[in-house]
């Protein structure tokens, strides 16, 4: 689990192995991860970009950004969440994710919503 907080901007995360959609003796591990994004502060604002930065367990890295997730770019007033199911497919049965937001407040303030490293990772794997 990923939990942190920037400018009122809160991002949890939770992980799962997919075993229906991996084939690991073709090196494909399929992941899913589920964000809530909530808005604990006082300033109303919306997600407008995504970046990612993706590791597997043998240190490759593949960085992902681009326009709001899940084809949406959600405007959040204090109180409101929004959360999304998305996926990650990796060569490896271990790997970790971490990133940003880019986020635009009611006045045009422009920030970046850290999204903590959480680990994706086959049952057993890091045992």
């Amino acid at each position: 689990m990923s939990d942190t907080t920037t400018n009122g901007i809160r991002v949890r995360v939770t992980s799962q192995f997919l075993p229906e959609r991996s084939s690991p003796e073709e090196d494909q591990y399929v992941f899913a991860y589920h964000i809530t994004i909530s808005n604990v502060g006082a300033e109303t604002a919306q997600l407008i970009s995504r970046h990612w930065i993706i590791t597997n367990a043998d240190g490759q890295t593949e960085e992902v950004q681009g326009p709001g997730v899940i084809g949406e770019q959600p405007h959040l007033s204090p109180g409101d969440e929004f959360s999304y199911t998305s996926f990650c497919p990796l060569k490896t049965n271990v790997g970790t994710m971490h990133g940003s937001y880019t986020m635009v407040t009611a006045t045009g303030t422009l920030f970046h919503a850290r999204i903590a490293p959480f680990t994706l990772a086959v049952p057993f794997a890091l045992n």
